[in-house]
C-alpha cells in the first residue's frame, strides 16, 4: 500500500476510535429521580399498610443455591 493511503486508514480509524469515547464520555449515568421534581406523588394504598416481616428459616440454604450458582461449570 502506498504510505498516502495507509495513512488515510489511520486517520479514518483513529477519529472513530476518538467519536465512539466522546458518545461514550457523555453518556448519561445513572441517577435517582428527586421527589421534589415530581412534586406531589401519593401512594396507592396498599402501599401504607405496615407488614413486620420474618425472616424465612431457609434463607441461608437459599443463600447457598445463590453462591453455587455463581460458580462456573467445572
Amino acid at each position: 500500500m502506498k504510505l498516502e493511503v495507509t495513512r488515510a486508514l489511520f486517520l479514518v480509524g483513529a477519529l472513530g476510535v476518538a467519536s465512539l469515547a466522546v458518545a461514550a464520555w457523555h453518556e448519561p449515568s445513572p441517577s435517582v429521580v428527586s421527589v421534589n421534581g415530581l412534586g406531589y406523588c401519593p401512594l396507592p394504598p396498599n402501599a401504607r399498610l405496615k407488614v413486620n416481616v420474618q425472616p424465612d428459616q431457609n434463607l441461608l440454604l437459599f443463600m447457598f443455591g445463590l453462591s453455587q450458582g455463581l460458580r462456573g461449570q467445572e
